[in-house]
C-alpha cells in the first residue's frame, strides 16, 4: 500500500526500535516526517536513511520527560513542519519491579513518559487536526495494556491507561474527522530489553521485529479516511508474550 497524496507524520521515539522502523516504512510510502526523540545525532542517522526515499525529513530533539514543555513544542512542530496528518505516539520506556519495591520516583517517571507525555503530544497536535477536520493519531500500547504481568506493574498501569486514553479520545474526536488507533504488540525485539530499567529473560529471537510492527502501523495510517482500525493486537506467532 502506498500513499496517493502527500502526507505529513510526526513520530515520537523515532531514533530506534519501532519508531525508527516506522519512520523508514513511512518514508518508503512517501510520507514526510517530523522525527522526535531525545538525541539529535540518532535522529539524524534515521533522517539520513529516510531521505533516500525522497521525502522531507526534519529532526526535533525533545525530552518528553520534561512534560511541562511537551505540548507547546509539539504544537510548534505542527505549525512549522507542515499540515500534520498522522501522529505516532511511540516513545516509551520499559520497567520491571514488584509494586512493593517500586520507588515513587520510578513510578512517576514511567507514567510521565508512557502516558502523560502522550496526552501532551495529543493536546499539542489536536488544534491543527480539528481545523482541517482530519488526522490519524496512532498510540503504540502493548499487550501489557490488556493483561497484567507480575513485576511489570508500573508498565502495565501506564499501558492500560494509554488504552483508556485512546478510547476516550476516539469517542470525543471522531465527529471531527479524527481517527484514533491503538496498536498493542506483544514482545518486540528492540533496545528496550537492553535498558537498565528492564530485567527480564525472554527469547528475543522469538519476538516480533520492529519492522513487522511498523508495517501494521503504516497499514492503519493509510486506510481510506472513512475507515479506521481502532484497536489492533499483534502477537508473535511463536507464542512469546
Amino acid at each position: 500500500m502506498t500513499s496517493q497524496t502527500e502526507r505529513y507524520a510526526l513520530i515520537t521515539g523515532a531514533s530506534s526500535g519501532i519508531g525508527r522502523a516506522t519512520a523508514l516504512a513511512f518514508a518508503q510510502a512517501g510520507i514526510h516526517l517530523a522525527l522526535v526523540s531525545r538525541t539529535q545525532s540518532k535522529l539524524e542517522a534515521v533522517a539520513a536513511a529516510a531521505t533516500q526515499y525522497g521525502v522531507k525529513v526534519r529532526c526535533y530533539p525533545v525530552d518528553l520527560l520534561q512534560v511541562e514543555h511537551v505540548r507547546e513544542k509539539i504544537a510548534a512542530i505542527a505549525t512549522s513542519f507542515g499540515p500534520l496528518d498522522i501522529l505516532v505516539n511511540n516513545a516509551g520506556m520499559g520497567y520491571t519491579a514488584m509494586l512493593s519495591d517500586t520507588p515513587l520516583a520510578d513510578w512517576q517517571r514511567v507514567l510521565t513518559l508512557n502516558l502523560t507525555s502522550v496526552f501532551q503530544c495529543i493536546q499539542g497536535i489536536l488544534p491543527t487536526m480539528r481545523e482541517r477536520r482530519q488526522g490519524t493519531i496512532i498510540n503504540v500500547s502493548s499487550i501489557a495494556g490488556q493483561q497484567v504481568f507480575p513485576a511489570w506493574g508500573a508498565y502495565c498501569v501506564s499501558k492500560f491507561g494509554l488504552v483508556a486514553l485512546s478510547k476516550t479520545l476516539a469517542a470525543e474526536e471522531r465527529q471531527r474527522g479524527i481517527r484514533v488507533v491503538t496498536i498493542s504488540p506483544g514482545s518486540v525485539n528492540t533496545p528496550l530489553w537492553d535498558t537498565d530499567t528492564v530485567h527480564a529473560d525472554f527469547d528475543r529471537a522469538s519476538m516480533l521485529t520492529p519492522e513487522t510492527v511498523a508495517q501494521s502501523i503504516l497499514y492503519t495510517a493509510l486506510l481510506p479516511q472513512e475507515a479506521v482500525v481502532e484497536e489492533l493486537t499483534l502477537m508473535p506467532n511463536a507464542g512469546t508474550f
